[in-house]
């Protein structure tokens, strides 16, 4: 099973699976159920993420691995990931449209992750994804207590961009050659929020209306 969250009323205790919702957004737990469903949309928009999807770097033969579905889930039980679907619900449908994955947890004296994020082409630009970027980090915040999130973007990604522009998330800095995407080492600038920079918050910049409220 698991529980639900409805955003801005966070639980004092994170405890996965969990849904968070707000208004027509849900970010809803990644399930095996969902391979099918989230390989059919990537296959629909293959060419409007291809550009920004992370690729292995040819490294000669690779011993043989998990199934990067299962990996997510054995790390989400773990505690090192929090992978969520976007999931929309309007005119009483519920649709995937998108993943948003807070990953790299650290604990600690460091409390920190990493979001990435990817969502349907046919919903861009309607602020749903600086929503559900929000929503992640204000339950990160809020309830897992991290104290640090950061966004890593290249800088030709004008889209992603203007999600943490949006948000109003400080550029932090430039990491050169920083992850292997679309078949090279590319650039990355750095976006970062930490609990003074956002004291209620973050989804609280983005107008509710955007969510059917």
């Amino acid at each position: 099973m698991g529980s639900q969250v409805f955003a801005p009323h966070y639980p004092a205790v994170h405890r996965w699976p969990v849904a968070v919702s707000y208004g027509w957004l849900e970010l809803s737990p990644y399930r095996r159920c969902d391979v099918d469903q989230v390989a059919r949309l990537r296959e629909h928009n293959a060419s409007w993420l291809r550009p920004w999807d992370a690729t292995p770097p040819n490294l000669g033969v690779m011993p043989r691995s998990i199934s990067p579905a299962r990996q997510i889930w054995r790390q989400a039980r773990q505690g090192n990931n929090l992978p969520w679907l976007i999931r929309w619900h309007e005119s009483g449908r519920s649709v995937v449209i998108g993943q948003c994955t807070v990953s790299n947890l650290v604990y600690g004296s460091v409390r920190s992750a990493s979001i990435g994020y990817w969502i349907d082409a046919a919903y861009a630009g309607r602020s749903i994804t600086p929503a559900a970027v929000g929503l992640a980090i204000d339950y990160c915040l809020a309830t897992v207590k991290l104290h640090r999130i950061e966004i890593c973007i290249r800088p030709e990604n004008h889209p992603s961009l203007r999600v943490v522009a949006k948000l109003g998330l400080r550029h932090e800095g430039f990491r050169p050659q920083f992850i292997h995407i679309a078949g090279d080492w590319r650039d990355h600038e750095v976006f970062v929020v930490t609990p003074p920079e956002a004291p209620h918050g973050v989804l609280e910049r983005v107008d509710p209306a955007v969510v059917g409220l």
